[in-house]
């Protein structure tokens, strides 16, 4: 129970670090807005799958997800500067789903639920 909670609070303040870094610290010009939608911390703590919604076209996005792949080692040494943890798990990013896709994914759910193939 407590190794669960722990690993919520390492999740959160991930979360909030990452956020802080990628729209305030970092100085790439290819960095645009970038949202942290969500953190995936493996059950060992030792990986974070990072979900990024990021603003702009797919150029921009792309160029700004390598702008933030190549900081990754940057990053991992702040996080492990602010947080009070053993060992900071490895960064992997990705980006998020769009927001027109996030918003017909629960349509798309009850259509397979059902069975029904698109006409």
């Amino acid at each position: 129970m407590e190794t669960h909670h722990r690993s919520e609070r390492l999740t959160e303040s991930l979360r909030n670090e990452l956020e802080e870094i990628l729209n305030y610290e970092l100085l790439d010009p290819r960095l645009t807005s970038i949202n942290v939608t969500e953190v995936l911390l493996s059950p060992d703590n030792k990986k974070a799958h990072i979900r990024l919604a990021i603003q702009g076209n797919d150029t921009e996005q792309a160029a700004c997800l390598e702008a933030v792949e190549n900081a990754k080692g940057y990053i991992k040494h702040i996080i492990a500067d602010r947080l009070d943890v053993f060992r900071v798990p490895d960064l992997y990013f990705d980006p998020d789903v769009s927001a027109n896709v996030r918003r017909r994914t629960p349509a798309l759910l009850r259509r397979i639920k059902r069975g029904r193939a698109r006409s």
